[in-house]
């Protein structure tokens, strides 16, 4: 499990650290060809979003590599099932309907959060 563990969370966190990344640091111009619903949102929200999404990583690898607070680990894992729900109504209410990407991520998630109470 605990492997599982590794492989699942790292690919998970790596993922979510550089979509959180690019939307700190990135323009909206820059992130609307990836991201099409960048404009409904306002900046201020966009980089707080990156923000949760790079601390959501770091909490899938920090507490349990570190074996500080490793409750934050499901905790983390739980917060992008939540966060992936809101993102599939965002996708469903606007223009753009492809959810496959969050849908993967949301089960990725939940995944995790069963490995991470097994550690």
């Amino acid at each position: 499990m605990n492997i599982a563990y590794w492989i699942v969370a790292g690919l998970l966190a790596l993922f979510y650290f550089y979509a959180g990344t690019l939307k700190v640091i990135r323009s909206r111009d820059q992130l609307r060809p990836m991201m099409a619903w960048v404009d409904r949102i306002p900046l201020p929200a966009l980089r707080a979003l990156g923000t949760v999404e790079v601390l959501g990583a770091t909490g899938l690898i920090l507490p349990p590599s570190t074996g500080v607070a490793p409750s934050l680990a499901p905790a983390a894992a739980i917060g992008f099932v939540l966060l992936q729900i809101g993102a599939i109504t965002v996708h469903l209410t606007g223009e753009d309907r492809r959810i496959a990407l969050n849908v993967g991520l949301t089960v990725t998630a939940a995944v995790t959060i069963w490995l991470a109470i097994r550690l």
